[in-house]
Order: C-alpha cells, then structure tokens, then sequence
C-alpha cells in the first residue's frame, strides 16, 4: 500500500511517498481503508520536531513514520478481541497514539474509534474527532453572556469554538490574520481581531474566558485580558510559554481571582462524538478549505502549519 513517510525531521520536503507492507491488526486494533484524513497542527509540529514536546517518544527520530491521526474510513479488518467494529463498517475518530492516517490504510484502536453518522460525508468526518475535542472541553462553563475571546479563531479548532460558544449565548471575539477576518464572522464571531495589527489582550473590556489555541502570550498578558472569576486555557505553543501558563499561571491566577492554565485535552468518541451529533444534525458547521491527495501532503501541512487554512484541510488517498 502507498504511505506518506518520514525518516527525520524537518520541513515538508523530507515526506515522501512509498510501498509500505499492509500492516497486521493486532490485539484490540482495527485495520481501517482510509477514505479521508484531516490535518492537524498537531502534524505541522510532528513533522518539524517542534516545539519539544512533539519528540515524545522519538527524540531523535518521528517514533511514528507517517502522520495523520484525525481518519475515516471503513474497517477492512479486525485484530482479536475487538467486539464493536467489523468488516464494512463505517468509523472515525482520533488515531494519535498510532497515527498513520496519511497512507491508504491505517491501524487504530478499537477505543479510538465511534461509527460514522450517516449525515456526515467521511471527509467532514474526518474534520472533527480533534479538532472538536479541543473546541467542546475548551468551553466548559461557558453561559449565556459570557464574553469569550477565541485566539486562533479561523482553524479547525477555533472554528469550531466560535460556534459553540455563539449557540451557547455567548458574546464571541475571534482572533487571527487579516485574511480570516471575514472567515470568522462567518462562524458567528461578534468581532474580530487582527492579531498582526491589535493586541487582543488590551481591551476596555476583559473576557469571561480566553481559549488560546496558539499560546505564546505571558502571563501577565493572560490577566489584563481576564475579567474577575475569568479562566484562561492555553492549547499548544511553545513549551516556555506553557511551563509559565501551568507554573506561574496557576499561582497569579488564584492571587488575582482568576484561573490561568493548559487545557488538558482528553481523548476518546466520547469527548468529540457530541459535537459530531450537531454537525450531521446541520446545528455546527464543517468547513474544509482544501483537499489534497497523498503526493501533495506536503503542500497540505505547509498550508495548515503556515497559518493559511480556514478551518480544515483534507487529505483523501
């Protein structure tokens, strides 16, 4: 079978496309034939071995030879044990601890799998498992009201949370470039920022929570924007920035009546199948931006990882 590899890290030209022996389901796995695979910035970071902590697990070399955890697909094999998938049947979900969905087949726990909706087409599917998870559990506690500043607002995630939080009642600010202004307006967003031109943490008026999907701010930063009882949760960025967030963050935080720290993202059907149920219910929108076949993996990661995808971009073997 075709699989997208890579031996080292680095920029989008050490990808290449290779014959790679069809992989063997083994206990409690599933072997899907991939019909569509969403790229992620967790990707753009895997491919680079940047920040740090995309090394976990292969310091000086990818511990996995091809990306692509956010699939869909129908299971074309079943390794022992597993109970709730068999041949023919229509899955989805997020494969990041084996990844491999940048290829025309690809292993997946049977744990990481939900059956696909029917009112989902497999590439919107492939849109959400990630992507959705990050948007629903980075708006717990959100009500009607609420003011919530989204940074990173025009990708998969924040486009997601943009919406989320305007069906919540929620008053929604989008951050991103100039080019997704209009973008974010689109998913509901009340106003939009330029980060390239405004410092979002610098308003007259401070936010009920700050959900920064590309973190890179100080903590002070992350105070000024907060409104009394406010929370700020950071996904992603740099490992200084997060150490600071999940260290000095927690304790400024509970001095000035606020909550600043890392969204810590649980995994599994059960935290992105809600959100799935909305979409194939047209209540939340998928929105892809471009699709690529497996020769232009690396043009698809370039365009996530540089910033220039509005919401989500497709692979599709």
């Amino acid at each position: 079978m075709k699989a997208v590899v890579q031996d080292r890290y680095g920029p989008p030209d050490v990808l290449r496309v290779e014959e790679v022996p069809l992989p063997l389901p083994g206990p409690g796995q599933v072997r899907v034939k991939v019909v569509a695979t969403s790229v992620n910035l967790s990707d753009w970071e895997s491919l680079r071995g940047s920040p740090a902590y995309a090394r976990l697990g292969g310091l000086r070399s990818p511990a996995c030879r091809t990306l692509g955890s956010d699939l869909s697909g129908v299971v074309d094999e079943v390794g022992d044990g597993v109970t709730r998938f068999r041949r023919g049947d229509e899955v989805y979900g997020d494969n990041l601890a084996l990844k491999g969905g940048f290829a025309e087949q690809a292993l997946v726990a049977e744990s990481a799998l939900a059956t696909k909706p029917s009112g989902l087409t497999f590439v919107e599917a492939s849109t959400i498992p990630q992507s959705g998870a990050i948007a629903w559990q980075g708006l717990r506690g959100v009500v009607a009201g609420s003011r919530v500043l989204v940074n990173g607002a025009g990708g998969g995630s924040g486009f997601f949370a943009v919406q989320l939080a305007a069906r919540l009642g929620a008053h929604v600010t989008g951050v991103d470039n100039a080019a997704k202004q209009e973008f974010m307006r689109s998913a509901g967003a009340h106003e939009v920022i330029d980060h390239e031109r405004h410092d979002f943490t610098r308003t007259a008026h401070p936010y009920d929570l700050v959900l920064d999907l590309v973190a890179y701010r100080s903590v002070r930063d992350y105070r000024r924007a907060l409104a009394p009882g406010g929370t700020c949760r950071c996904v992603g960025g740099s490992v200084s920035t997060l150490l600071r967030v999940l260290t000095v963050g927690t304790l400024v935080g509970r001095l000035r009546g606020r909550s600043i720290g890392v969204l810590a993202v649980q995994e599994g059907p059960e935290h992105f199948a809600p959100l799935a149920a909305l979409c194939a219910a047209g209540e939340v929108r998928t929105h892809v931006d471009r699709t690529f076949t497996l020769d232009e993996v690396p043009e698809a990661l370039a365009h996530v990882g540089e910033g220039r995808a509005l919401g989500k971009v497709v692979v599709t073997p």
